[in-house]
């Protein structure tokens, strides 16, 4: 009978030993983890958008969710960046599943995230960008945008298409249907 509870008591004891690793290995991996990269963290010391169109500084004012993949890439980036520029520039996080935002997700024509609006210090719209954003990239915008130079064109502008239609409609009523 001891022969037979000695290979159960030493699987038993495996499972103890593998089950110990595995928590071990879990709490120093989240404990390594970086939580001040989470959106959810960034949105909570974001500057709140009225005092930030008011208080003399230019302002990044990001639109964002957290289940967008995009906005958690961007978010260890976005850290670092406002880190680099938080003492000069303000940054707001407007989350697009919050009703709350919506009449300024509709101003700003906000149709896609990571959306990005750029503003002066006087709380002016300067440029606006969507999409993922390298961290060089918004450093630059944010360096000429401290600096009251003109951002970048695609900020500027928008990505736009360079489409041009080969076929240009002659009657302006839409319900014409070519004719």
């Amino acid at each position: 009978m001891q022969s037979s509870t000695s290979p159960q008591r030493m699987r038993n004891f495996t499972i103890v030993i593998i089950a110990i690793a595995l928590v071990l290995a879990l709490v120093l991996g989240i404990r390594a983890q970086n939580f001040t990269d989470s959106l959810e963290t960034q949105a909570t010391q974001a500057t709140p958008i009225d005092l930030a169109l008011s208080n003399g500084k230019p302002t990044l004012m990001e639109f964002y969710a957290n289940w967008c993949t995009s906005c958690q890439a961007m978010a260890p980036d976005l850290a670092a960046v406002k880190s680099t520029f938080s003492d000069r520039v303000n940054f707001s996080m407007l989350n697009v599943d919050n009703t709350k935002w919506l009449p300024e997700v509709t101003k700003y024509r906000v149709d896609g995230i990571p959306h990005f609006v750029f503003f002066d210090s006087t709380g002016n719209v300067l440029a606006q960008a969507i999409g993922e954003q390298p961290q060089q990239v918004l450093e630059s915008k944010l360096a000429a945008l401290i600096a009251g130079t003109t951002l970048s064109d695609t900020a500027a502008t928008g990505e736009v298409s360079k489409f041009t239609p080969k076929v240009v409609p002659q009657n302006d009523d839409p319900r014409a249907h070519g004719a």
